[in-house]
């Protein structure tokens, strides 16, 4: 049997790591590349660090990734909010979530296509529910946003070579580093949000593993330029009267 090889952004912890083992578990080799190295070793993973915040440092280790491993997976997770009211959001915030969010993800899949077009391939990019409007988030809904437009127009462009192209749209998360980064853990606000979830609950990263798995799957390829909201219906949810 053929090894098959998939790239995760952001693997070392949180959402990325549950990606990660989710994916081992399928039966692929991982390379997560992350700013941090994970807690402990994982068999079946090879992790290397670079801050994709770096735009020369990535197209460095992407190059790296591209000569060493026949990558046809690739999930772009990597993720930071940088919450601000509007009037104290920077130009600057915005150009380095830009560059992470999608500059990082136009680099890497730059390296990646040539053995995409040659074997076919599956492309993963997270955005976020925050695209629909939420307080605080001007750059990162900016840039999510922003994410949805690169897998529409990736996915007409590339699926003549059997590559799809998709996006998972998580909601809150809990127990992750980026949501406890806003919301604090004991923070009684945590209670107030999941019982405004129609779930009445938070997200797990294993609740969106399996969604990003589910678009990594063989059986999937017939989908492609889609958005799946993992949210617990707060994406169609509303404050009733």
């Amino acid at each position: 049997m053929t090894k098959c090889y998939a790239l995760v952004t952001g693997g070392a912890a949180g959402i990325g790591a549950e990606i990660v083992a989710g994916l081992i578990a399928d039966g692929f080799h991982v390379i997560s590349l992350d700013r941090n190295q994970p807690a402990a070793s994982r068999e079946g993973s090879t992790d290397l660090v670079c801050d994709l915040f770096d735009g020369p440092a990535t197209e460095t280790v992407a190059a790296e990734i591209a000569a060493r491993w026949p990558v046809t997976h690739f999930v772009h997770n990597a993720g930071v909010i940088l919450p601000n009211l509007v009037e104290k959001t920077s130009a600057a915030d915005l150009v380095a979530l830009a560059q992470l969010h999608l500059g990082a993800a136009i680099t890497l899949v730059q390296a990646l296509l040539p053995t995409m077009k040659e074997k076919g391939g599956r492309i993963l990019l997270m955005s976020s529910r925050a695209v629909l409007g939420a307080p605080t988030r001007t750059v990162y809904s900016a840039t999510k946003a922003g994410v949805l437009g690169l897998v529409r127009t990736w996915a007409l462009e590339l699926a003549q070579y059997g590559i799809t192209v998709n996006a998972v749209a998580p909601g809150p998360i809990g127990g992750t580093e980026m949501f406890h980064a806003v919301l604090p853990k004991g923070d009684p606000r945590i209670e107030g949000l999941a019982a405004g979830i129609p779930m009445k609950r938070l997200g797990t990263p294993e609740d969106v593993a399996n969604a990003v798995r589910f678009f990594l799957a063989d059986q999937s390829n017939f989908i492609t330029g889609q958005t799946l909201y993992v949210c617990g219906g707060a994406s169609i949810g509303q404050a009733m009267l």
